[in-house]
């Protein structure tokens, strides 16, 4: 397997020999290394925070795990530098096939317009991931990154947290400010907190294989119900770099997981779909679906993200990118309050917030798997009827869920002002930003997600120009698109996406939400809203 360096050493740090009874004191201590709590431990040393990252391996995850990554979790790696990485060696697609038996209902574009930085998708193994954003915190020295190092204890006290933290040379003491869990499904620090999941638990089985092998299918998602290599059972085929394919297959209820995962079974079934035997396995696993939250994504002063605090089915590529919108979500939040230019009460947005995504994201989740694989006979029933009409109409297509793939959530949040005006198109309050290609007036070429990240990691105000617009409050960015010294709008995709008239402003928050919109923009309409956006009224 391809992978770079996937196993690094523990060393023994100071703190472990500070003497006394009092612990080394630390703003914020991550716990968990994967794709979540990398990206959250930049994301905030990025803004000047000093971060301590413990893991209890020493190495990057084995398999493929997660590989479907989305638009929005690359503009936001763009933010944290590793976004070109990504792309580079990941594998671009944007269509989707579903297919019934041996017929083809329908194929999908998830970005068929042009104007955009980023692809819909990539597929990229999660090993791949990790070992980028690690070779990032190598640049950073405000991540203190320590391998082996499992937290075993908190205490929760008024001002901070202290963790008990075990290595291969014994235990010692942290004190922090705040803890983010990022540990993922298992996650210890949930049960120290006495949180458990809510939710649903699906019988049915699926079965994963990683395969490397050399193959013409194109660069698409293919799925599969009932098809005639597997009868009865659906079947789903990615590509991911390095010719090695992501197989998944619909396995009954009852079947034995032992007797499923061995090689030598799982070749049978692969070999039957793809009509030859000539490939190597890279990673078999055998799953079942998971549609669970916790109540409270904040216990005190420790805080869930990712796996640990919500968990989802794998089809619609849910999983990953919702905790990575979990982390941008969070970091700017946990910024403000450690430097004191928000209050506390600003991180329950994040729970208001992510909470409702995560139930966004369960109720998609649900109901894929309740269509791929019916409960009932009901269900079953429906799901006959939906996959006839489909072959002959537009809506019965529209009714087949084989995973509905994931996108950016909107919240309904105290963070975002309602409009004041009528607007016929462009993101709402609560919504992510939209990308548009844009040029320099020397004609460099470029984007909107480029200039919001060129911009800082702070508020923006995105304004169209009609020669006299408003200015951005201090300690807000300024993007201007018309004007003089503006950014130009040739092929008008800015304007349009943004329903934007001469005089139109968005401002938008640090992770590249509407925080408010104007149509006529004043001064105080606009610190009405930053004031509203960063919790202070």
């Amino acid at each position: 397997m391809a992978q770079a360096k996937t196993q690094f050493g523990y060393r023994r740090h100071p703190d472990q020999d500070r003497p006394g009874p009092n612990p080394a004191e630390h703003a914020v201590v991550v716990v968990g290394a994967g794709p979540v709590g990398l990206s959250l431990a930049i994301d905030l040393a990025q803004r000047g925070q000093r971060v301590v990252l413990l893991d209890d391996a020493d190495r990057i995850g084995e398999g493929s795990r997660a590989i479907c990554f989305s638009k929005r979790s690359l503009e936001y790696w763009d933010r944290l530098g590793v976004g070109d990485r990504m792309v580079e060696k990941g594998v671009v697609w944007s269509v989707g096939r579903i297919f019934h038996g041996e017929s083809q209902l329908y194929q999908f574009n998830l970005l068929p317009e042009d104007g955009h930085k980023r692809p819909a998708f990539i597929n990229l193994q999660q090993y791949y991931a990790e070992a980028y954003l690690v070779d990032r915190i190598t640049d950073l020295p405000g991540i203190d990154l320590r391998w082996r190092n499992k937290v075993t204890a908190l205490e929760q006290r008024n001002d901070s947290v202290v963790l008990t933290i075990e290595t291969p040379e014994g235990a010692y003491r942290l004190s922090t400010q705040y803890v983010i869990a990022c540990d993922g499904a298992r996650s210890s620090l949930r049960q120290m907190v006495g949180a458990e999941f809510a939710g649903q638990v699906f019988e049915d089985q699926f079965l994963i294989a990683d395969v490397k092998m050399t193959a013409e299918f194109p660069t698409e998602r293919w799925f599969w119900f009932d098809p005639p290599f597997h009868g009865g059972r659906s079947a789903l085929l990615h590509r991911q770099p390095d010719d090695v394919w992501r197989i998944d297959l619909q396995l009954s209820r009852d079947a034995d997981p032992v007797f499923e995962k061995k090689p030598e079974n799982v070749r049978q079934r692969i070999a039957r779909m793809l009509g030859h035997d000539k490939f190597e396995f890279e990673w078999i696993s055998l799953y079942k679906f998971q549609c669970r939250r916790m109540d409270r994504f904040l216990h005190g002063r420790v805080i869930f993200a990712g796996d640990s605090a919500h968990q989802v089915s794998p089809f619609g590529a849910r999983g990953a990118n919702s905790g990575l919108e979990d982390a941008e979500n969070l970091s700017w939040k946990l910024d403000r309050v450690l430097r004191g230019s928000s209050p506390a009460s600003l991180l329950e947005s994040y729970h208001v917030e992510r909470s409702l995504a995560a139930d966004e994201n369960i109720r998609e989740s649900t109901r894929s798997t309740d269509f791929m694989a019916p409960n009932t006979d009901q269900e079953a029933r429906l799901r006959k009827a939906v996959l006839s009409l489909a072959k002959e109409t537009e809506f019965g297509k529209r009714m087949v869920n084989g995973g509905r793939l994931s996108v950016p959530c909107s919240y309904d949040s105290p963070l975002s002002s309602p409009d004041a005006e009528a607007w016929r198109g462009g993101p709402r309050p609560g919504c992510s930003m939209l990308d548009a290609p844009i040029e320099a007036r020397a004609g460099e070429q470029s984007y909107l997600t480029d200039m919001f990240r060129n911009e800082g990691t702070d508020f923006a105000l995105l304004s169209f120009s009609n020669g006299a617009a408003v200015e951005a409050p201090d300690g807000v960015k300024d993007i201007r698109i018309g004007g003089a010294g503006g950014l130009a709008d040739s092929a008008g995709l800015a304007a349009k996406r943004y329903d934007a008239e001469p005089g139109s402003a968005y401002l938008l928050r640090p992770d590249g939400y509407v925080a408010a919109r104007f149509r006529h923009p004043t001064p105080g309409s606009i610190a009405a809203a930053l004031s509203r956006a960063e919790g202070l009224n």
